[in-house]
C-alpha cells in the first residue's frame, strides 16, 4: 500500500486501502466481461458504489432526526433494528461495568473516534454521540442531506471510515493468499488461483471476471450467484443491517447463509458434524457476546464456531478468514501434487495449531492428513473420468457433436465438461456424459472435500 503502518496515521492508512479498494484494475466495479452483460435494477443492491442512484421521491432536504421520524412510519423494521444497535446505544455500552461480557466495545468505540478525529470528522476532545442513519447513508457527522442527490447505500469503505482495523484485516486477504509460482523441487509453475482469491476480499471480483457468469442469459440466475458474492461490496452479509450484531456474526447461521448448496455445502456439513450438532444442542447456553480469543478459553464455549476456526491464525483473530487456506474453493491437482511446498506445509501447521485449542496436536495432525489423502483419493476418481471425458471431446465422439453442438455465447468458449454446462444448454452442448462429468467435478468432488474437511462422514461415504 506505499505505507508503514506504524507511523502511517488512521487517515493515511484509510486512504491508501480505499485508493486500492476503488481501483478496477484491483478488482473493483463492472469487470472484464462488462460488454457482456447488462446490469438489472436489482444490481444496485449488489454494488452499490458502480449502480445506485438515490430514488427521485422525496425531493426533499432531511435532517438527522427527519430520517428517523420519517422511516418508523415507512420501513419501521430499519428503525427497530438499529434501535437495538450499538450504534444507537454508545452510552450504554461505555457504562458498562467490567464484567459485562461486552466490556471490550468501550475500547473499540475509542478506536472508532481516534480514527474519525484524525480524518476531520471529529474535533480534537469531541466523542461520538451516536451513528444514525444520516452517518452511514450521507455522511458521518452530516446533519442534513438531500434524499434524491446525497443519499447512497453504504459499500464496505464507508463501513471503514469508522471500523478501519476490520476493514485493513479483510483487505489484507488480497496480500496473504499469494499461491505458489514453484512446485516443491523449485520448478516454475503458474499458480492455482490468482493473487487475493478465493476471498471476501475479492469475491465479486471472482464473480464477474467468469466467463460463465457473463455469458449466462438468465440474469437472474446469473445474480443468484451475484447475491453472495458481494462480502467485497458490502459488510452487511455477516453483519446484517441496521442491527450490525457481533454476535450474529459469530453465529455459524451467518455464514450458512451463503456457505450451503451444490458447490459448497459447508454449513450443512459442519452441522452434521461433531462440532455442529455441540452447537445446536448447547449454543443457546453459550454468551456469544465474548470476543472470539475468550470464547473457549473464558466462556467455556465446547465446541468451535465456524467465526472460531476461521478467525483465527496463530492464536489472533481478525477478519482476514484465508491465511490458512490449503485446497480453497475446490480441490485441483496442482495442490494435491505441492502439498509438500513449503506454503501448503506452514498452513498446514497453522491448522494444526487451531485444531490444539480442543485436541491434542497428535490428533489435528493425524486428521488433518486423513483429509488430505480422502480428498486426494476423490480426486484421482474425478480425474479418471476427466481423460475419459476429454478423449471422447478430441476424438469427436460425444452425441451430436458433429451435427448439432452450438458454441456456447461469449466470451465463454466450448469445451468438454465444463462449468458453463451446468447453466448453459443448447442442443447437444452438453451430452449427457458431459452434464454428469460437470457436476461430478464441481459438485460431487466438492461435496466429498468439505465433508471431509469439516468432519461429516455422511456426505463422503
Amino acid at each position: 500500500l506505499g505505507v508503514d503502518k506504524y507511523k502511517a496515521s488512521p487517515k493515511e492508512f484509510y486512504e491508501a486501502i480505499t485508493e486500492r479498494y476503488y481501483d478496477p484494475a484491483q478488482g473493483h466495479g463492472e469487470g472484464k466481461y462488462a460488454e457482456y452483460w447488462e446490469p438489472l435494477p436489482f444490481s444496485q443492491y449488489l454494488d452499490p458504489y458502480t449502480y445506485y442512484s438515490p430514488p427521485a421521491q422525496p425531493d426533499k432536504v432531511a435532517t438527522r432526526e427527519e430520517c428517523i421520524e420519517c422511516h418508523e412510519d415507512e420501513t419501521r423494521g430499519w428503525v427497530h433494528a438499529w434501535r437495538k444497535s450499538v450504534h444507537a446505544n454508545l452510552d450504554e455500552i461505555r457504562d458498562l461495568p467490567k464484567d459485562d461480557s461486552r466490556y471490550y466495545k468501550k475500547k473499540l468505540i475509542k478506536e472508532v473516534e481516534k480514527n474519525l478525529r484524525s480524518m476531520g470528522k471529529l474535533e480534537k476532545n469531541e466523542n461520538l454521540k451516536e451513528v444514525s442513519c444520516i452517518d452511514c447513508h450521507v455522511g458521518v457527522g452530516a446533519e442534513k442531506g438531500h434524499h434524491n442527490q446525497d443519499l447512497r447505500l453504504p459499500d464496505a469503505a464507508a463501513c471503514g471510515i469508522c471500523h478501519l482495523q476490520q476493514f485493513a484485516e479483510r483487505e489484507s486477504e488480497r496480500d496473504t493468499l499469494t499461491w505458489p509460482d514453484t512446485d516443491v523441487k523449485g520448478n516454475k509453475i503458474d499458480p492455482v488461483w490468482p493473487p487475493g482469491r478465493p476471498s471476501h476480499a475479492l469475491d465479486y471480483q471472482a464473480n464477474v471476471d467468469l466467463a460463465t457468469w457473463a455469458a449466462m442469459e438468465d440474469r437472474e440466475v446469473a445474480d443468484g450467484c451475484t447475491m453472495c458474492h458481494i462480502n467485497q461490496n458490502r459488510c452487511d452479509t455477516c453483519h446484517t443491517r441496521h442491527q450490525f450484531s457481533a454476535v450474529e456474526a459469530r453465529k455459524p447461521d451467518a455464514c450458512g447463509n451463503c456457505h450451503n448448496g451444490a458447490d459448497h455445502n459447508e454449513y450443512e456439513n459442519y452441522l452434521m458434524s461433531k462440532h455442529g450438532t455441540t452447537y445446536l444442542m448447547l449454543g443457546d447456553t453459550w454468551d456469544l457476546e465474548v470476543p472470539l480469543k475468550d470464547a473457549i478459553a473464558e466462556n467455556g464455549q465446547t465446541a468451535p464456531t465456524c467465526a472460531f476456526c476461521h478467525m483465527e491464525y496463530k492464536g489472533r483473530f481478525g477478519h482476514n478468514v484465508v491465511r490458512k487456506v490449503r485446497w480453497a474453493f475446490n480441490p485441483q491437482e496442482k495442490i494435491a501434487n505441492n502439498l509438500e511446498h513449503e506454503w501448503y506445509e506452514y498452513r498446514n501447521e497453522a491448522w494444526i495449531e487451531t485444531c490444539t485449542n480442543c485436541h491434542s496436536a497428535t490428533f489435528a495432525e493425524s486428521y488433518l492428513e486423513f483429509v488430505d489423502n480422502g480428498i486426494i483419493s476423490g480426486l484421482k476418481k474425478q480425474l479418471e473420468a476427466k481423460q475419459i471425458v476429454e478423449a471422447l471431446y478430441e476424438d469427436g465422439l460425444l452425441p451430436g457433436q458433429k451435427t448439432n453442438r452450438p458454441a456456447p455465447p461469449k466470451p465463454e468458449h466450448d469445451a468438454p465438461g465444463e462449468f458453463f454446462q451446468l447453466f448453459i444448454a443448447k442442443g447437444n452442448n452438453p451430452t449427457a456424459v458431459e452434464l454428469q462429468y460437470a457436476k461430478m467435478w464441481e459438485q460431487d468432488l466438492l461435496k466429498h472435500y468439505k465433508a471431509l474437511a469439516h468432519v461429516n462422514p455422511g456426505f463422503w461415504t
